[in-house]
């Protein structure tokens, strides 16, 4: 027996277990760029075109520092910068995935019964980063697939696939780091993306004073800044391509030793001791689920602030971007806006972040499975505690969630942009407004995930397939010209633009009906499963 027995069979229950979840952010991460780069292509045939388009978005900060650097004016270029949050994305979905698989599995217990059989200790760890490893070289071959059959070149492709998957691969490792530090799920997951957005901030900061200022060893500094910077179809600099390799082996050689010399179940870093005996608030299932719940709840509205300032400091920048292209702006009215191009941005712009807050509210719903599997529901709701009660705690914050952080990021955009433009007392409530108008379609898929873990449990993950076939439909569906059908599947298809000038309130007010029909039947169907359902 050595340190690694068992690995071979981890991978495989590892596998099982992620057959829905790994195959959705590996596809729908792999799609986006080969979609981009068709697009650029389309609407910026001639050098010119190109060149003027680079010219009016590389001058502002903004831009620059939300999407990073631009090296040249190529196709390839411009599909590298716009694909700069897929970077983020990957190493969010990579470090999360390990987390779930190291962390999460010894809190629950599972570990310690995989640990009685013939396991060796650097198994487990091993295994996880070996699937989120696996997940990165199969994404990064996707893209640089999809983005040759687009029709550019086939080393810059590979590069850019290479350097996105390599990053993902060093957050992965972060993620199986940070599970060696904490004994609670939680915390590893607060310490990964305490990380992640330390590197973002620092890749922001560096990027927002362009190529070659004061600032720019910032982004070297940050893991997310070394992709772009291995300049894909720009002169590419294969030897990038190091760093997040030896950034990956430097953590490993941490994360391992720490792995096995700590206690099972127990972190390096001591737990902080709460009080004796509980509040008066954490009497009820009210008070437990804020608990639960306002850590996240902060760290998105936080979040959700910070990118609205950044989404209304760019929207001047926007409307530069496609003056004189007539196509641009046909493309960006259907996709958000109104027949101004800085609000057809601007629209746009919040609609991306309303995917986003139906993330939060998924996420919010699904907390109550995962307080089912753990094991914690049952002793609750064998109380005084009604099944219903129990549920709509959660509910709430999956309903409440999504108004908080869009009314933030409503405000911040349209605080920026007042400032930029100066009018802050109109666009203020202009763009609060058109934030909060997109809570309803949010709504929906809370709802959905809410049916889910009353109706179907086990599969109330595929809420997030639904989820990305949202972000699919809106970031492709109109440049591709599908059909209004499809299009009209997404929630988000039917959400009015407040910023235009014709409007109305029915919309919002069939989906606000369907979600709370689809929470009245989560409730119903709640009330008469098992609990736990595994």
């Amino acid at each position: 027996m050595t340190a690694f027995t068992g690995t071979r069979h981890l991978v495989r229950l590892i596998l099982r277990r992620d057959r829905v979840v790994l195959p959705i952010w590996v596809l729908l991460l792999a799609v986006l760029p080969a979609s981009y780069a068709g697009t650029y292509a389309e609407l910026y045939p001639t050098e010119a075109e190109r060149a003027a388009y680079l010219a009016s978005t590389a001058s502002n900060p903004s831009i620059v520092a939300l999407l990073g650097p631009v090296f040249g004016d190529s196709v390839g270029a411009l599909t590298v910068q716009r694909a700069g949050l897929l970077v983020l994305f990957a190493a969010l979905a990579s470090l999360l995935t390990v987390v779930r698989h190291t962390r999460t599995e010894e809190e629950a217990g599972r570990r310690e019964l995989l640990g009685a059989t013939v396991l060796g200790r650097y198994a487990g760890l091993t295994a996880a980063l070996l699937v989120a490893y696996a997940a990165n070289v199969l994404l990064g071959l996707l893209i640089a697939g999809g983005l040759v059959a687009a029709g550019l070149p086939g080393a810059g492709s590979l590069l850019f696939g290479a350097g996105l998957a390599l990053t993902g691969v060093a957050f992965a490792t972060v993620g199986g780091l940070a599970a060696q530090l904490t004994e609670s799920a939680g915390g590893a997951r607060g310490i990964g993306l305490g990380v992640l957005g330390l590197a973002y901030v620092l890749r922001l900061a560096g990027d927002a004073g362009g190529t070659g200022g004061k600032a720019e060893w910032l982004s070297w500094v940050s893991p997310l800044g070394w992709a772009p910077r291995a300049r894909p179809f720009a002169g590419e600099r294969w030897w990038v391509l190091l760093l997040p390799v030896l950034f990956a082996a430097v953590v490993a050689l941490v994360a391992y030793p720490v792995s096995v010399r700590r206690d099972l179940g127990a972190g390096v870093l001591p737990p902080r001791l709460g009080p004796a005996t509980a509040g008066p608030r954490l009497a009820g299932p009210f008070g437990l689920a804020w608990r639960l719940h306002r850590g996240q709840l902060l760290g998105w509205t936080v979040g959700f602030g910070l990118l609205g300032l950044v989404l209304g400091g760019a929207a001047d920048a926007a409307g530069d971007a496609v003056q004189g292209n007539q196509q641009v702006a046909e493309i960006l009215a259907r996709l958000g806006g109104s027949s101004a191009l800085a609000e057809a941005y601007l629209g746009s712009s919040l609609s991306l972040t309303a995917l986003a807050a139906a993330g939060y509210g998924i996420q919010a719903a699904l907390r109550a499975r995962a307080e089912e599997t753990a094991g914690r529901a049952e002793p609750l709701l064998a109380t005084a505690v009604s099944r219903s009660r129990w549920l709509a705690a959660h509910l709430l914050f999956a309903l409440l969630g999504p108004v908080v952080v869009l009314a933030v990021a409503g405000f911040a955009t349209g605080l920026s942009y007042g400032l930029s433009v100066g009018d802050v007392g109109r666009e203020v409530p202009r763009l609060l407004g058109a934030g909060l108008a997109q809570v309803p379609a949010a709504w929906v898929l809370a709802g959905l995930a809410a049916l889910l873990v009353g109706w179907l449990p086990r599969f109330s993950v595929a809420a997030w397939a639904v989820l990305a076939g949202c972000l699919l439909l809106g970031q492709i569906g109109a440049v591709l010209k599908l059909s209004q059908w499809a299009l009209d599947v997404s929630p988000f298809t039917h959400t009015p633009q407040v910023l235009g000038d014709n409007w109305t309130v029915t919309p919002l007010a069939a989906l606000t009906v369907i979600t709370a029909a689809l929470l009245a039947l989560a409730l119903r169907t709640f009330q008469t499963r098992d609990i736990p359902t595994q």
